[in-house]
């Protein structure tokens, strides 16, 4: 099984019954594939969607249909589109018990960076600063290693954080 699987799959085994999920870019995308039977979860993406469900199958996608990642996904019963705007405001709100998210890199004291490498183009810093800050509760997900086998769980971040904020094991900010 490849790491990233591994790792989607121990998060999934973090949800709790009745939870609502944010799901990231990249990883964290592949935990709507393994939540554990009898556990209902509804997950929202950032984009406006409320209720996603796994990945389509091939030849099944719906190009409207998409996560955060801009990846399609499929849609469970009774979800629900509404603006960026709304979808922050749930997340600012604090209605997001768990967010689970991508990082390029992690200090010791929980801070982040996710969303800026030095020298190239970004479309956009996504929404990491305010899901670490709204959720009730943090998952990074991302390797222990960069692709040349470098660290990313470091002392300090080389890049800037995307929270000041420092969180205990628990998620609960400090």
């Amino acid at each position: 099984m490849e790491k990233r699987e591994l790792i989607a799959r121990r998060i999934a085994q973090e949800l709790k019954d009745g939870y609502y999920v944010n799901l990231g870019i990249g990883i964290p995308t592949l935990v709507a594939n393994y939540i554990p039977p009898g556990i209902e979860v509804v997950l929202q993406s950032e984009n406006g969607m409320l209720g996603i469900g796994p990945f389509p199958f091939e030849g099944e996608e719906d190009a409207d249909l998409i996560n955060a990642g801009k990846e399609t996904v499929t849609e469970i019963p009774g979800t629900s589109y509404f603006s960026s705007a709304d979808s922050f405001a749930m997340i600012r709100g604090g209605h997001i018990d768990l967010t689970v998210l991508g990082a390029m890199e992690v200090d010791e004291r929980g801070n982040i960076a996710s969303w800026m490498i030095p020298g190239k183009v970004v479309k956009g810093m996504g929404g990491s600063m305010d899901l670490v800050a709204g959720a009730n509760r943090v998952i990074v997900a991302m390797e222990h290693t960069t692709k040349d086998g470098r660290p990313k769980i470091l002392k300090q971040t080389n890049y800037v954080p995307s929270n000041s904020v420092a969180r205990t094991s628990e998620g609960r900010r400090t």
